[in-house]
């Protein structure tokens, strides 16, 4: 069968990269060896657009035939309107008439599958799928509140050229807040409450930087993220050591397999022993550890680093700007003559019998125990100075992983795989208070994102014209023409996505949920100016689906009031400050007695077999699902010992899929 079709050109764009395959580069042409499909030019080709839809459209196929003459590329000033095509095929290809490529598979049943997509490419030496892949480092930081995090995090951001002058996180006057802190709420309080992405090139890299809350009350946020990291990096507070809430993140990143860097700040105040705090980390997690760099001095005596790998001693100098510019560095050969006469002298004499320590009690440092999560490799410094930040990204470049295969119910979904996959792990409402939008994030998991292109929601099966993909950095944000596995993606979100949601094109996928956990506290929500009816539920809505609290609801019809659930007090301080500076709406919160909630695994089923209950509360969620309610967790075993028949409670859910 054999179409010829025509389509009006836009403006001329470079060649698309040509992904999913590689090709065989000959001086004159790019030869795909053949299958099924062959394709010829019946006329030289002034625009690039059907080479851009290949991209994603056809070369997705693991068998293809395709000839391209190179010289049918080059932009031809006779032909500026039309593009004539002709395509031989056995298995229902064509091209559509705007321009997109439209394949059908063919299925052993007889069924046919449908995916549309059209794509912008890079010129250049065609670069392979996986060389994209490759490029691609991600990473959450993890810490206890205070350790530092937005302070490193702004200083990576620094080092890695992404912002010229590092922000601080309680700025002084005519001084910068730190970018990842953009909410209102943040800068005055000088914490982060809420996790965003930064996406941004350094070195040869894209790298995408997943700063979380470093509060407790907002660990279920942090969670989220970590779903969506490749790599973590858990800061440790060197004067206080390992902390609770870095204990909690980091068995979420054990659970994960994550590789995990270990960065020891605030070398530049009273620290404890090097050694003391690499054995805490051995102890506490079982997780073997390789001091990449070693600390010269501490407190006001921090004066550099000595870099194990190269040998080479850093010395670092302090400036008036606070940290903001990048620190001055000396590099000096640890076996440099001169050494002795830089460094003072008891400090000297004790990084000489600390390296021999160190080459004694550590083996050789093992890349594949790092990307496995079997070891982590330890860096100290001072981010508020600098101090060792740009060694450890120079390291972290070297050592993480880039983005690798993720469960579903399919399978293992790997980088290149030839469809596009991924999932939601946050929603975010008002980023920019002019327009009050919705985001969702998006961490994509195999193939190729093209903007414009069509996907399937796994949890309804609406398909959806992604139109508006953003790439963010922090509160600001730029269109985002293609995207890989690692990338994150920002999503308009018009009521369409839920955290955990899972997107697709070809063949259907559906990871793994994203669950909520156990709220601890809980408050009656009471709509204080019954006029803004409409602003308190779109309030209500849109904070609720970004995770900010939970919300539950009497099963009794004459109770009407939401109720509010959270782990920690400053959610419930958070949703009333975002309620009434984003969506102009007082709201009054009155304490439950209540402190535990448990899901029932089996549904209403379960709950109407075990009859009438005592010492708890029934509620429902927002996806109808039976919740109890109690007063402490005494209560939860009795009701299990007598009300056997109800079957499991549990302390966490999943979405609705």
């Amino acid at each position: 069968m054999a179409t010829l079709l025509s389509m009006r050109s836009p403006s001329p764009s470079p060649l698309s990269t040509l992904t999913s395959c590689n090709p065989n580069i000959t001086n004159n042409a790019l030869v795909y060896k053949p299958k099924f499909l062959n394709f010829e030019s019946s006329s030289f080709i002034s625009n690039k657009k059907i080479i851009n839809a290949l991209q994603f459209g056809l070369l997705n196929c693991i068998q293809r035939n395709v000839s391209l003459n190179r010289a049918a590329l080059s932009p031809s000033p006779a032909i500026e309107e039309n593009i004539h095509i002709k395509i031989s095929t056995e298995n229902g290809l064509r091209l559509t008439e705007n321009g997109s490529l439209r394949q059908t598979i063919e299925e052993q049943d007889g069924e046919a599958t449908e995916e549309e997509s059209s794509v912008e490419g890079t010129e250049g030496n065609f670069p392979s799928f996986k060389d994209k892949i490759s490029r691609r480092r991600n990473f959450a930081i993890i810490s206890h509140p205070d350790a530092g995090k937005t302070t490193l995090t702004e200083k990576l951001l620094l080092y890695g050229g992404a912002i010229h002058e590092a922000g601080a996180v309680k700025a002084r006057r005519a001084a910068r807040h730190a970018t990842s802190d953009w909410m209102e709420l943040e800068k005055q309080r000088g914490i982060s409450i809420t996790s965003t992405a930064m996406v941004f090139e350094t070195k040869g890299f894209q790298i995408t930087l997943l700063d979380t809350p470093g509060h407790q009350d907002f660990g279920e946020d942090t969670f989220r993220t970590l779903a969506a990291a490749d790599n973590a990096v858990m800061l440790v507070d060197a004067g206080k050591g390992l902390e609770p809430q870095t204990k909690k993140l980091f068995e979420v990143c054990r659970m994960r397999k994550l590789p995990v860097f270990t960065f020891m700040n605030k070398m530049d105040r009273p620290a404890l022993e090097p050694l003391e705090l690499l054995d805490q980390i051995e102890q506490e997690f079982g997780l073997a550890t390789y001091p990449v760099s070693w600390p010269i001095g501490s407190g006001d005596r921090f004066i550099g680093l000595y870099h194990i790998p190269s040998k080479n001693v850093h010395l670092f100098q302090k400036d008036s700007k606070h940290g903001s510019k990048e620190a001055s560095v000396k590099i000096v050969p640890f076996g440099d003559s001169t050494l002795n006469t830089i460094i003072p002298s008891d400090l000297y004499k004790q990084l000489k019998d600390e390296i021999e320590l160190i080459e004694g009690l550590f083996p050789p440092m093992d890349v594949a125990k790092i990307n496995s999560g079997d070891l982590s490799p330890v860096f100290f410094g001072s981010a508020m100075n600098n101090f060792g930040v740009e060694l450890f990204l120079d390291s972290f470049l070297q050592y993480a992983v880039q983005p690798g295969a993720h469960e579903s119910n399919i399978g293992q979904i790997l980088p290149d795989y030839p469809h596009f996959t991924g999932f939601v792990f946050k929603l975010q409402a008002n980023m920019d208070p002019k327009h009050r939008d919705k985001v969702a994030f998006v961490r994509v998991c195999s193939g190729q994102f093209s903007k414009g292109m069509k996907v399937q929601l796994a949890r309804t099966g609406k398909t959806i014209t992604l139109t508006r993909p953003q790439k963010l950095f922090a509160q600001s944000r730029a269109t985002m023409e293609v995207g890989f596995a690692g990338d994150v993606i920002g999503l308009n979100n018009p009521n369409t996505f839920c955290i955990g949601d899972s997107v697709y094109t070809g063949p259907r996928v559906s990871f793994p949920g994203i669950p909520s956990f156990s709220p601890d506290i809980f408050c009656n929500l009471r709509n204080t100016n019954p006029s803004k009816y409409k602003q308190f539920q779109k309030g209500l809505h849109e904070l609720v689906g970004e995770g900010a609290v939970q919300v539950l609801y009497s099963v009794v019809s004459a109770k009407t009031d939401p109720i509010l659930a959270a782990i920690g007090q400053l959610q419930f301080e958070v949703f009333e400050y975002r309620m009434a500076h984003e969506y102009g709406v007082e709201i009054n919160l009155e304490p439950l007695g209540f402190t535990v909630a448990r899901w029932v695994a089996g549904g209403w089923p379960a709950l109407e077999k075990a009859g009438k209950l005592y010492n708890c509360v029934t509620v429902k969620d927002m996806w109808e699902r039976p919740v109890l309610l109690f007063r402490n967790e005494w209560n939860v075993s009795q009701l299990m010992s007598e009300k056997k028949e109800l079957g499991e409670l549990t302390p966490y859910a999943l979405p609705s899929t």
